[in-house]
């Protein structure tokens, strides 16, 4: 609950002072710019990040491991993207810190370790992955988290093979 409020009450209040405090010193114009440059620059590098993550998590797939590094820079990537398009020095401040690779690497590594994300299996042919959110005690009788636990598998046909099922078996006799 305490982070509730100092997130939606305390944040935007010192983003506002903030800005004001910036919007004397350069003017309200500047400051405005500065903002929406922010904004632009962020989303522009959001995209080459999460395209390379993307691929990270594909070439992970492809190996038969679960890319739970990459899960989690992915959640971090979608975050510092809402940071960024909220208005404020403090919020960008924070979202170029998860789109910085150097910087949100570590901070995914971590909370991986954490055990916030596990995964188990993954033999190659599919694993299981499950997500606990920590939260307070109002959350259950579950000991005050959620877990989500999903499953993948991957399909290692290709398209000559699906062409080579689909064929009756009589003019494979020719």
């Amino acid at each position: 609950m305490r982070f509730l409020f100092i997130f939606f009450i305390l944040v935007p209040l010192a983003e506002m002072m903030l800005l004001f405090e910036v919007s004397d010193r350069i003017g309200s114009l500047s400051t405005l710019g500065l903002v929406v440059a922010t904004a632009v620059i962020g989303v522009q590098i959001l995209k080459r990040q999460g395209l390379a993550t993307l691929t990270r998590a594909n070439q992970r797939l492809q190996s038969g491991q679960l890319p739970a590094q990459e899960i989690v820079e992915g959640m971090l990537l979608a975050a510092a993207g809402a940071l960024l398009l909220t208005p404020g020095f403090i919020t960008d401040t924070i979202g170029f810190v998860f789109l910085t690779g150097p910087l949100r690497r570590p901070i995914a590594r971590s909370v991986v370790r954490s055990g916030m994300v596990k995964a188990m299996g993954g033999s190659g042919s599919g694993a299981h992955f499950s997500y606990r959110s920590h939260g307070g005690a109002q959350q259950g009788r579950s000991g005050g988290s959620n877990v989500f636990e999903g499953d993948y598998s991957e399909e290692s046909r290709s398209l000559g093979d699906s062409e080579r099922y689909s064929q009756p078996d009589s003019e494979e006799k020719d």
